[in-house]
C-alpha cells in the first residue's frame, strides 16, 4: 500500500506531540462523559456552538442565543444551515471528496448565489486544486499507516479555506469539513467537540496561521499545524463547558 502523502508533515517538530495531546483530550472527554456515542441533543448543541463560532470568524457578530432562535445575519444563517445539515454531507464526503465539499457549499451558499455557482469551483485551477486535495484524502484513507486524523483535518481545513475554490463561504465550508473529518476518521464520531470554538479562542493566531499556510512555505504549513493542535484542545474545553452550564 502507498505511504500517506502527508507523512512528512507528521514528523515536523512539535506536531506529533501537539496532535497527540489534543487527541488524548478528546478521548478523555468522550470516555469520562460517556459520549463515544452521543445523543442528538449533545451533538446538536455542539453543532450550534460551532456555527456561532464559525460565523464569528467569518465576520458575523452573532451569538449562540441568536442562532438558537433562528435569527442572525446572512453569514450566521449560512453557518446555521451547515450546522443543522452538515453531517448529511458525510456519505458523499466518504464516497467522493469533491462531492462532499460541493454539498457543503450548496448548504452554505443556498439563496445567496446563482444556482449554477452552488457547489461549483470558480475556475479550472480551482477544480484542479480540489481534485488534488481529493487525491490526498483518498491516498491517506488507503494507507496502511495514515497520519493522525487531526493532522488530515487541519490540512483539509487550510486547503479549502485558502484555496478559495468556491465563489463564497470558503471559510465556513472549511470549518465544517474539518468537523466531518473528525467524525469520518473516528476522532469524534458523535461530533461532540467544538473545533470552531477552538479556532475562535485563538482568533488572531488562527488568521495569522492561515495566512502563513497560504504562502506555501514549509514554515507556514508548520505554523498552521501547531495552531490546529492548540485549537483542537481548546475545542475540547468548549465542549466540556457545555456540561457545566
Amino acid at each position: 500500500m502507498p505511504a500517506d502523502p502527508l507523512l512528512p508533515l507528521a514528523g515536523l517538530e512539535g506536531v506529533p506531540s501537539g496532535m497527540a495531546a489534543a487527541r488524548d483530550a478528546v478521548d478523555t472527554l468522550l470516555r469520562d462523559r460517556g459520549l463515544r456515542r452521543s445523543g442528538p441533543d449533545v451533538t446538536g448543541e455542539s453543532l450550534l456552538r460551532g456555527a456561532a463560532a464559525s460565523a464569528t470568524l467569518a465576520g458575523s457578530e452573532v451569538s449562540v442565543q441568536t442562532l438558537r432562535a433562528g435569527a442572525g445575519d446572512l453569514t450566521a444563517q449560512a453557518a446555521l444551515r451547515l450546522a443543522t445539515q452538515c453531517l448529511s454531507a458525510l456519505p458523499p464526503w466518504q464516497q467522493a471528496t469533491v462531492q462532499g465539499l460541493a454539498r457543503l457549499h450548496m448548504l452554505a451558499a443556498a439563496g445567496t448565489l446563482p444556482r449554477d455557482q452552488l457547489g461549483r469551483p470558480v475556475s479550472v485551477e480551482a477544480a484542479q486544486r480540489l481534485a488534488g486535495l481529493a487525491r490526498t484524502v483518498a491516498a491517506s484513507r488507503r494507507s496502511q499507516a495514515p497520519v493522525p486524523a487531526m493532522l488530515l483535518a487541519a490540512v483539509v481545513h487550510a486547503e479549502v479555506a485558502t484555496g478559495e475554490a468556491f465563489a463564497s463561504h470558503n471559510g465556513l465550508v472549511a470549518r465544517a469539513v474539518e468537523r466531518l473529518v473528525f467524525v469520518d476518521r473516528g476522532v469524534d464520531p458523535g461530533s461532540v467537540t467544538v473545533p470552531e470554538a477552538g479556532h475562535l479562542a485563538l482568533r488572531d493566531e488562527y488568521e495569522d496561521a492561515l495566512a502563513a499556510y497560504a504562502s506555501g512555505k514549509p514554515a507556514g504549513v508548520h505554523r498552521w499545524l501547531l495552531h490546529c493542535s492548540r485549537a483542537y484542545a481548546k475545542g475540547v474545553e468548549a465542549a466540556a463547558d457545555m456540561f457545566e452550564r
